[in-house]
């Protein structure tokens, strides 16, 4: 046969070739020949000719698949634009509105200037806006007997209406969230509320799932909100018109250690419309609806949640087209003023809870469609359930809800670490894991939490760093206890020691979201020795740990980075016992006053409930860029050794604190020239001139060099070296006396006293000497006054986190302006150190 013609081939000859080509779409010479020998109804076919069939085969396999996708995107460009014109056209009536209202009120104003009746003008004015601003007001409805099923339909249909407005744009002001762009791959349109009461926020988008099945997804909450801790259907009732009406008990975590929970008593009404759409609505059931408040909350604060829900609208071709609209009222003035941004932010809101769920479908979707390829071969629905296992057992952990059994351990007199201890975790162990007696020889779990503010640092670039430099801010000793305690076998608690041998962390990768916002991976740490004699026998140890919220750009993002020790060959149900960081981003509004600038959250929740400050402090002014950092470790431990866990846990806690200061005034984005004096002190000077008058004024008094370089430098380069110093330097008020605050200190009086230069406005001069050191000063107080210096003997501080340092000497000298006036007195600390 001439191999140049082309073939007509039979019906059992493409069968044949169709079968193989479902086994290798692209065979060797070798496997061709081979398929000539072995099928005899292919025997007169030219080998050429069985090579151009595959070649024929795959094209149109290739143009099959380009096709498919081709109308897959244009039936999403479809459905995204036909929303871009609904959006488009509620804008355009929005705009419509207020160029009403603006002509309206421009001829109010003209009548009034012009008119020559100005009283009865002002009045009929005053009237007409009087008017305008009772019109929009809700109408309370009388009380309804909620008992009944008809009442509870009324109100199920009133909260249809007002959702119904809410999620076609009419009912609420709503602004696009920035950063937020509609497209086919996108998670679709995104907004946020303005001048409305609680927060809210309105989300539009489209899948790839049915109705039905996104109905399903989105009615179990707990499956994709994060910050849901239980979600009880306390009632049934089923309606006239298909619908179903169900009474609800939700309750959510509390998002730092010094908040209480929320929860809510909501009714659900899921229903159908004409069009075919999909509804399901929720309200809050209070006294003002005429129905019973609903259970009481023990632990948590009662929000309310106004008309919120989900309109899901089937999509010509397959699909959906999802309205989601969150309203709540967190109840924000139950909290400290400082911690109002976190339920006053509808960015938040829409991040944590709108944009969550739209993921959360998008996920499954991919997954149905069999888009996503997962490592380490387990199933997408394994990867899911270990990221919500560890998410929910670092919430249990921050809020430590009583009814789970855990209490409260005394404090060593220090508050800034919180110890919690469940002597019975199997409760909500098995709860969440469904695993039971993980921890049979132990007595129980320990937990040491703390709360604190950061100034000027990115979530994002704190958490990532934290992901990334381990070695950082990490203890391998406590690592080898809690990896030992997951195993439960018996150990006895470490001690830190500084001989420790770092190891190296690998990351290896497991699964990651559609939109790479949130990640799970294993994290190998090779090579741990405590000392060299144990290097042969060190041994790998690994966690399976969560990250999210890196993206830089993603508008308030709350950045979590959560880890749990497992064993080299965990199974689907391995024991976890989460610990982490969690940062939530804080926006205060415009109008609200700025919160005092401090690190440590506890002490200015003290300030905002009575607490004194120092004297001659004020409020700092505002910034931008604030957020709340939540740490909660776990561990595992026996009756016997709890108290040596308690010690331990709460100084790794500490520790850690001290590391993230370090880190991130490290990655603040601050200019080291601009920000290293502190701007709330009346008159203080800038950082450039206050190095020149600390060095000035030492070489005056003492008759040497602070520092070793040509007294013509640039001020810029005797602050840096200043600041590089290797010994302690430190300034503080002139006055000894308890308001003797600090005002500045060096990178080493920084890492001595284990603050920030913003913290460190609130740590007294008193506080970090010892007895011994006090009486020191104030004998050689006055001759610092009269000669300008003091040369001080050894002895011993204690830092801001309670811990002891030894120092071989101390110098104090006056150091003064310009004007040769006293403006503050400076300490140097040499060749000090941690006991």
């Amino acid at each position: 046969m001439d191999s140049s013609k082309y073939v007509r081939y039979t019906p059992e000859q493409v069968e044949a070739l169709e079968r193989v080509y479902a086994e290798c779409p692209k065979p060797t010479s070798l496997k061709r020949h081979q398929l000539i020998r072995e099928c005899s109804i292919l025997s007169n076919i030219d080998p050429k000719q069985i090579k151009v069939w595959f070649q024929n085969r795959r094209c149109r396999e290739k143009q099959r698949k380009e096709a498919s996708h081709l109308q897959t995107v244009n039936r999403k460009l479809t459905a995204m634009n036909k929303l871009l014109m609904e959006e488009n056209d509620r804008l355009q009536k929005h705009v419509s509105h207020l160029v009403y209202d603006n002509g309206f009120m421009r001829q109010q104003l003209h009548t009034q200037v012009n008119s020559t009746t100005t009283d009865t003008c002002c009045d009929s004015v005053v009237v007409s806006g009087q008017q305008q601003q009772q019109n929009p007001m809700p109408q309370h409805h009388p009380q309804r007997d909620a008992d009944s099923p008809a009442g509870l339909l009324a109100i199920a249909e009133e909260t249809l209406t007002e959702f119904l407005g809410k999620a076609r744009g009419t009912a609420v002001d709503w602004v696009q969230m920035i950063g937020m762009k509609p497209g086919p791959e996108s998670i679709g349109i995104v907004a946020v509320s303005r001048n409305c009461n609680g927060v809210a926020a309105r989300a539009c988008g489209l899948v790839s799932l049915e109705p039905m099945k996104v109905a399903e997804i989105l009615k179990d909450r707990p499956s994709w909100y994060r910050e849901c801790r239980c979600l009880d259907i306390l009632n049934v009732i089923p309606t006239g018109n298909g619908g179903t009406i169900e009474l609800i008990y939700l309750q959510t975590y509390a998002p730092t250690t010094l908040a209480p929970a929320r929860d809510f008593w909501t009714l659900r009404y899921t229903t159908s419309l004409e069009d075919g759409s999909l509804v399901i609505c929720e309200r809050s059931l209070t006294s003002n609806t005429g129905s019973p408040v609903g259970p009481p909350a023990t632990s948590s604060v009662r929000a309310k949640m106004l008309p919120s829900g989900f309109l899901i609208r089937p999509c010509e071709g397959g699909g959906s087209i999802i309205h989601i609209v969150d309203h709540i009222d967190l109840d924000a003035c139950s909290v400290p003023e400082v911690l109002r941004p976190l339920y006053e932010s509808s960015k938040i809101l829409a991040q944590k809870m709108t944009m969550a769920a739209f993921r959360y479908i998008r996920q499954i979707a991919q997954e149905t469609s069999g888009e996503i390829q997962y490592a380490g071969g387990r199933q997408p629905a394994v990867l899911r359930a270990f990221s919500q296992r560890l998410c929910r057992g670092f919430n249990n952990a921050v809020s430590g809800f009583i009814d789970d059994g855990w209490t409260i351990m005394g404090s060593d007199g220090v508050d800034d670490v919180t110890i919690a201890v469940n002597s019975s975790p199997s409760k909500f162990l098995d709860a969440q894991y469904n695993t039971l007696s993980i921890l049979p020889t132990f007595g129980g779990v320990l937990c040491a939490r703390a709360s604190m503010l950061l100034q000027d640092v990115c979530p994002a670039l704190l958490v990532r760093f934290l992901r990334e430099h381990r070695s950082e801010w990490a203890d391998y000793g406590v690592d080898a206890y809690s990896s030992a305690s997951l195993k439960a076998s018996p150990y006895a608690v470490p001690c830190a020691r500084p001989g420790v041998f770092p190891s190296s962390q690998v990351i290896l990768p497991l699964a990651q979201t559609v939109e790479h916002e949130e990640f799970l991976e294993v994290v190998r740490l090779e090579g741990h020795a405590f000392s060299p004699e144990d290097i042969a026998l060190s041994r790998d140890m690994y966690l399976l740990q969560l990250c999210s919220g890196v993206e830089e750009n993603a508008t308030g993002a709350c950045a979590q980075l959560v880890f749990a020790h497992i064993d080299e060959s965990f199974g689907d149900d391995a024991p976890l016992l989460p610990s982490g960081f969690s940062v939530i981003p804080l926006e205060p509004k415009s109008d609200s006053p700025s919160a005092a600038r401090t690190l440590d959250l506890a002490s200015t929740l003290e300030a905002r409930t009575g607490g004194t400050r120092p004297a001659g402090e004020v409020e700092g002014s505002s910034y931008n860029h604030r957020s709340v950092l939540t740490i909660a470790f776990q561990f595992a431990f026996e009756n016997h050794y709890r108290e040596n866990v308690a010690a331990m846990a709460r100084q790794y806690v500490r520790s850690i604190v001290g590391s993230v200061q370090r880190v991130a005034m490290a990655i603040a984005p601050s200019r080291l020239c601009s920000q290293l004096t502190p701007k709330s002190f009346p008159g203080s000077p800038e950082a450039v001139t206050l190095a020149r008058w600390i060095c000035r004024s030492y070489k005056n008094h003492t008759g040497g060099e602070l520092l070793q370089m040509d007294s013509q430098a640039a001020g810029d380069a005797v602050l840096k070296q200043l600041w590089h110093h290797t010994d302690s330097i430190m300034c503080c008020s002139v006055k000894m006396n308890d308001s003797a605050f600090f005002s500045f200190a060096n990178q080493a009086g920084l890492d001595m006293l284990e603050t920030t230069l913003i913290a460190l406005q609130d740590i007294m001069l008193d506080k970090i000497l010892d007895e011994a050191g006090r009486k020191v000063l104030l004998s050689e107080f006055p001759k610092i006054m009269q000669q300008g210096f003091a040369y001080l003997p050894a002895g011993l501080c204690v830092s801001s986190m309670g811990r002891p340092v030894s120092y071989e000497q101390a110098v104090a000298w006056k150091v003064l302006n310009d004007d040769n006036s006293n403006h503050c007195l400076a300490f140097m600390f040499t060749n000090w150190s941690f006991i």
